[in-house]
């Protein structure tokens, strides 16, 4: 038996043991199962296969205990005299045996054509979830990324997409199969001996009250480890970053860390270990169940053997029917976990699906036309997303949402920038001056008023107009874990080799490229931590110019930088602004000197603009801000 015997269904059978038995109050969103049938849809032919081959294989196990009967009972009736009637059943032994050992190999080769098909459902289910949802959660805006944990995530994207998928293809074939299988052996058990059948199920429910008890013990265990198992994975996230490592190191807590993993590793280890207890009880519980049923079908059909009135054959085919019942009834017991957590899976991947994305392209976006930039801020109201708008409790490992108000971060910003020309933004922290920079490349959107680049409002451009035009670098630049190349082309998949010189020499580092051993072809580590700050900020600059975008958002892009490479940064973006239009959050006194505009931001509003000359003179907030931030830059 491949798919659906007594010891195959082992693993089916405790798959769903361990299934939390809460999913079973769980109410399902109506419509669920549609959707699902939805992504089936695409593999409705090999599911027919596939369901059919299931069929066949539980008729074909079905068929072996037949032929072991008629061979014992063939045997058990040689003393009839007649040489002709031995050799004809002799004959007929032979044919028997080699039917039996027919099908066994057609069996073998049924289960692994079945496991094949299998397969190509499932992991084409996998697929096709896992690309639906990755491409879904890529049209998120950065907000819902800011209150999300990655953790979470990553987890719809593994854990749920496998679980539903093997609930989805385990329902289809060891449901079909075994309810298949469960048929004909309790009715071939009754044409043999209704009596024997009677006495071997009379302990069926010996075994299935104690072992759903079992189950939802399980279910609890389960729940929990794997509770513990996302805690000590994110402990080991955490620590094993760049960032959290040199947090260790630097405050000389390792010991202390160790211990505090310990406690998780602990935790997960005794759970481990009761769960290993109550699994092995499961499976102890049902073999017994299963050797007491066949010694009573052995006991009852010898007695009935004995006095004539059962074939010795029948005995042994009706054990053998014994032997691979239980198993495929535990399961079907356990249907309505398995297809309520079939459900919850799907369920949990529909929620992130059906969380709509609060930045999408209008259905009738336009080009920006080419060309230098002009920006324009109308009167411009922006407050932050509420967490109900872009996100979800469970993927904030909370048990409700944040449901603060949502209050105005800016207030009726309006200006200009022209084609070719600086503004900089001056602040203190908190003043709003990173946000009117993100409103500009559409990470959010203004609440009212409207941001125009070229005339063409950036909620009415299309995503790759707008992504082209505008270029950002930001005060900590994200380096992928990967080589040089490929963080640069990154901006610019056909970059030629000449475009790459020219984006390196004009970010001063092609120098330093150039003397690294394996140039190009370094890797920069996990977030660029191989690399120095001023050399993360001038490949970031590098890729930048790359794309070549005409404008140019800086935030703050030489901060906690030293003096050396602050100063090399700072030519780089000399070179980056001189023919682009720009808007700059300043750090440095020649930025604002050079600036064609300033911009003073105070509480979400532009309380003064002008050059640096007339806001010095006329004193007020930015000679302030000037005296505390950038007097000190004088040389």
């Amino acid at each position: 038996m491949s798919m659906h015997g007594g010891g195959g269904g082992g693993g089916m059978g405790m798959r769903s043991m361990r299934r939390d038995r809460t999913i079973l109050e769980h109410q399902i969103k109506k419509g669920t199962l549609p959707r699902i049938l939805t992504f089936a849809k695409k593999y409705r032919p090999m599911l027919i296969v596939f369901l059919s081959a299931v069929i066949l294989d539980a008729i074909v196990s079905s068929v072996s205990p037949l032929l072991l009967r008629a061979i014992i009972d063939l045997v058990v009736k040689h003393h009839v005299r007649s040489s002709l009637v031995m050799s004809h059943r002799e004959n007929l032994i032979i044919g028997l045996a080699l039917l039996t050992a027919g099908l066994a190999v057609f069996d073998a080769i049924l289960s692994l054509f079945e496991r094949r098909i299998s397969a190509v459902i499932g992991e084409g289910l996998i697929y096709d979830l896992r690309a639906k949802v990755f491409g879904h959660i890529q049209e998120m805006p950065i907000a819902f990324f800011s209150r999300t944990q990655t953790g979470a995530l990553i987890s719809r994207l593994n854990n749920d997409v496998v679980g539903a998928q093997q609930a989805f293809t385990d329902l289809f074939s060891n449901v079909v199969g075994n309810l298949i299988l469960v048929t004909i052996v309790i009715a071939t058990m009754f044409i043999l001996s209704w009596q024997i059948t009677l006495v071997s199920l009379i302990l069926l429910p010996v075994f299935l009250i104690p072992a759903r008890r079992v189950g939802r013990k399980l279910g609890t265990l389960f729940q929990r480890g794997m509770e513990l198992n996302a805690e000590m994975n994110m402990v080991m996230t955490e620590r094993f970053n760049v960032s959290g490592a040199m947090l260790v190191k630097l405050f000389g807590r390792p010991q202390d860390e160790l211990d505090y993993f310990e406690g998780r590793a602990g935790q997960v280890r005794d759970i481990g270990i009761h769960q290993a207890t109550y699994q092995r009880f499961f499976f102890i519980a049902l073999t017994l169940t299963a050797s007491l049923a066949t010694a009573f079908a052995y006991g009852f059909g010898g007695v009935e053997a004995l006095h004539g009135t059962l074939a010795v054959g029948t005995v042994v085919a009706l054990t053998a029917y014994v032997a691979r019942l239980y198993g495929p009834l535990t399961q079907l017991s356990n249907l309505n976990i398995d297809y309520m957590s079939a459900m919850v899976s799907f369920e949990r991947l529909f929620e992130v699906l059906d969380l709509e994305p609060m930045i999408k392209e209008s259905p009738n976006a336009v080009v920006i036309p080419d060309g230098p930039a002009e920006l324009i801020f109308d009167h411009v109201n922006f407050s932050y997303p509420g967490a109900e708008e872009v996100s979800l409790a469970s993927l904030e490992a909370v048990a409700r949402l944040d449901d603060t108000p949502r209050t105005d971060v800016l207030h009726d910003v309006s200006f200009r920038v022209a084609p070719g020309t600086m503004t900089a933004l001056v602040g203190h922290s908190g003043a709003g001056k990173t946000t009117i920079s993100m409103l500009v490349s559409r990470l959010y959107d203004a609440d009212r008023g409207s941001i125009t680049i070229n005339g063409v409002d950036v909620r009415e451009a299309t995503t790759a107009s707008l992504n082209a035009m505008v270029g950002v670098v930001t005060q900590d630049p994200h380096l992928f874990h990967d080589s040089l190349r490929a963080n640069l082309v990154f901006a610019k998949p056909d970059a030629t080799d000449d475009q790459i010189d020219a984006a390196l020499r004009a970010a001063q580092i092609y120098d330093l490229v150039q003397s690294l051993p394996l140039g190009l072809a370094t890797v920069v580590g996990e977030r660029g931590y191989r690399l120095s700050g001023g050399e993360k900020q001038r490949v970031a600059l590098a890729r930048l110019l790359l794309k070549a975008p005409h404008l140019v958002v800086l935030d703050e892009a030489t901060a906690h930088l030293d003096a050396e490479s602050e100063a090399a940064v700072q030519r780089a973006l000399d070179e980056t602004m001189s023919t682009r239009t720009s808007l700059v959050i300043a750090h440095r006194l020649s930025t604002i000197r050079n600036a064609d505009q300033i911009l003073v931001v105070e509480n979400g509003t532009i309380a003064q603009r002008g050059s640096h000359a007339e806001l010095f003179n006329d004193g007020g907030l930015y000679r302030d801000l000037y005296e505390t931030q950038f007097a000190g830059q004088e040389e």
